[in-house]
């Protein structure tokens, strides 16, 4: 039997989605102030928060989304202006209610106190009392003449499992007035039939309030989906002989009678732990249909079930990566905040731009990809975009622009971060790495590789050191973190018009289609995506090679390199061997080897420790044999050709 989810842990999950929808209102709102959607999504944001709170035991986050919610509500009856002042307030007040959230121990009242002392003074709020046992629902009171309700609550069997408890509920009813409350017991069983997790009770409570009806079903809104729900005017009904009519189905609602009841949904939380074991037995399911491949190609009974046993586990595999799959504008939505704060800090008006948040990667990817994409959004910030007069000088507008656009390219992701400050100046980057020794002073370089100079370790432009760059820490980090997801980084610039960095990453990082080749008696793993075509190496031209590194594909020279040589495998090589030619960024390289196998569902295995660093390799997989193939890193060795080329003076050859 599986053991209930912590309901402290449930509210921090739906907690973190609020605080992330609160944040893009807040943030909305800056640019459209009188947008009243806006101001009502935030409001029942930190109106959900607080009850949500109140039940799960958070009573200090329920005790300041009550303030935070009772300042902002003058801005939804428009007696205050959402002025950027207000919102910057407000975002600290966001950032302050996911510290007391995650982290409580590290929320400091007084901080707490302070920003709601900011709230009240710009929106002329008066105070309340900011203690764990104020009723949040008080705030709903009204001065109206007293009327009295009565209640029915019937709740789900297992709205305990879920986190609810239905006496804090009845609680904050008390808070609303003068409530005389009756349990019905008549649907518990003899003790031995109890089940202490289902909730078996029901409740009619009679309450006397000057609170609307909409303050008590507030106090619902959190479990509606599951619970039946009565309120009915006492005055109206006095009189009435009517029989209690039956619970409203699902999708009906009586305004007199019952408000709701559950409605499944349509998405369920699932655990990302889960994710990932049910993702190794797919890859071990992969593996084990591999070898049963093999084992039939020598027997034709078993054929046709390997054969079905491959579509289904293709099928299977196809479902599961789509489970992963989450679309990047999850990832886009946080980058929003970051400008803004960046946009006040660097004294720079900054827009932000995203293109493509329905695109689709791994949720392991997006996770890796957030560190990255923020340094690399911050230098396009503090060193790409030009001060407010500096753009005024060169005729630019003072808003700079920063564009994050993601799109699909066959099987692979780019994501591009386009500004247009000033863009890269390449006479300073090459004489700052000649002054660091980076590079020989006069060694002739290409102007792609003075761009890929920003990602070596330590290097930077900055002529001050600040709080955001100058350190030259950041975009060597950027350039580990993209390879260590078998990415590679393209850059591209234009001198007074800004820069683009382009990551090109896979979708996924747990299964990939493979190009098996054989070098000598050991296999490897081309992955699918890099690979352009396949050509010969006749013996003749392989022997006039020697010491020459170029192929001649249609008009076009190709650097190769024989695998043999790199990777020491001892023997002659065979005489009909292959050229495996990969493109990557644009550059074309080809690798020699023995033998092409052919295409095979590579489900990639981490090296160990002692083999993480070794350059050549990004991972291994298991064959259907048993044996161990390794995948190789391209972008390693493409740079390994591209340096033999540099070696230059070397006549390029004919492909058979």
């Amino acid at each position: 039997m599986s053991t209930p989810a912590d309901p402290a842990d449930i509210f921090r999950q739906e907690a973190s989605d609020l605080l992330e929808g609160l944040e893009q209102a807040l943030l909305d709102l800056e640019g459209d102030p009188g947008n009243r959607d806006l101001v009502n999504t935030a409001f029942r944001a930190l109106h959900t928060i607080k009850g949500s709170g109140a039940m799960f035991g958070f009573d200090e986050v329920a005790a300041f989304a009550h303030e935070f919610e009772s300042a902002f509500d003058r801005v939804r009856r428009g007696e205050t202006a959402a002025t950027p002042a207000l919102i910057a307030i407000a975002l600290n007040a966001q950032d302050f209610l996911r510290t007391q959230i995650e982290s409580p121990d590290s929320a400091s009242a007084v901080i707490g106190l302070c920003i709601l002392a900011d709230l009240r003074k710009l929106t002329q709020s008066a105070p309340a009392a900011l203690d764990a046992g104020a009723k949040p629902a008080e705030a709903a009171m009204s001065q109206d003449a007293q009327k009295v309700y009565d209640i029915s609550l019937r709740f789900k069997r297992d709205v305990l499992v879920n986190g609810a408890n239905p006496l804090r509920l009845i609680d904050e009813l008390r808070g609303l007035g003068e409530a005389r409350v009756t349990p019905d017991v008549a649907a518990i069983p003899a003790l031995d039939g109890l089940d202490p997790l289902a909730c078996l009770m029901s409740w009619r409570v009679r309450l006397t309030t000057r609170a609307p009806r909409r303050a008590i079903e507030d106090v619902f809104m959190f479990v509606a989906d599951d619970m039946e729900l009565g309120i009915e005017d006492a005055a109206q009904a006095q009189g009435k002989a009517v029989a209690p009519e039956p619970p409203a189905p699902a999708h009906e609602a009586d305004a007199g009678g019952v408000k709701r009841i559950a409605k499944e949904s349509a998405t369920i939380r699932v655990q990302a732990e889960r994710l990932d074991s049910m993702m190794d037995r797919v890859g071990e399911l992969v593996i084990a249909q591999a070898r049963l491949t093999q084992l039939s190609a020598a027997g034709a009974a078993t054929l046709g079930v390997a054969e079905e046993i491959e579509r289904l586990t293709s099928s299977l595999r196809e479902t599961i990566m789509g489970i992963r799959m989450l679309p990047i504008g999850s990832l886009f939505g946080r980058f929003r905040r970051l400008v803004h704060d960046l946009s006040r800090d660097l004294g720079k008006e900054i827009d932000l731009v995203t293109v493509g948040e329905e695109t689709e990667l791994d949720k392991t990817m997006i996770e890796r990809l957030a560190d990255p994409l923020i340094h690399v959004i911050r230098n396009a910030a503090d060193h790409g975009l030009e001060p407010p007069q500096q753009r005024r000088d060169a005729g630019k507008p003072t808003l700079g622009t920063i564009r994050l656009v993601a799109r699909h390219a066959g099987a692979e992701v780019l994501i591009s971060v386009t500004d247009d400050g000033r863009g890269l100046d390449v006479k300073r980057i090459r004489a700052k790495a000649e002054e660091n020794g980076i590079v020989a002073p006069g060694a002739p370089m290409s102007e792609s590789e003075l761009h890929q100079l920003i990602f070596h370790p330590g290097f930077s432009t900055a002529k001050e050191v600040s709080a955001l760059s100058g350190r030259g820490v950041g975009m060597d980090v950027v350039r580990r973190a993209i390879e260590g997801m078998r990415g590679a980084i393209e850059v591209a610039t234009e001198p007074g018009h800004g820069s683009t960095l382009t990551l090109r990453l896979p979708l996924t990082l747990a299964i990939i289609e493979g190009l098996l080749v054989r070098v000598g008696a050991t296999h490897y793993v081309i992955p699918l995506t890099a690979v352009e075509e396949c050509v010969e190496l006749a013996a003749e031209v392989d022997e006039r090679s020697k010491g020459r590194s170029f192929l001649n594909i249609r008009g076009d020279l190709v650097p190769f390199i024989r695998l043999r040589e790199i990777f020491c495998e001892p023997g002659r090589p065979e005489p009909h061997q292959k050229v495996v030619i990969v493109n990557q960024s644009d550059s074309r390289v080809g690798f020699v080897v023995d033998q092409i196998l052919g295409n095979h569902q590579t489900v990639i295995k981490s090296l160990s420790k002692l083999h993480a660093d070794v350059p050549s390799f990004s991972g291994a997989t298991i064959l259907g044999d048993g044996a161990v193939a390794l995948i190789l890193d391209t972008p390693h060795l493409i740079a390994a050709g591209q340096t033999r080329e540099r070696r230059g003076g070397l006549k390029p050859l004919e492909a058979a």
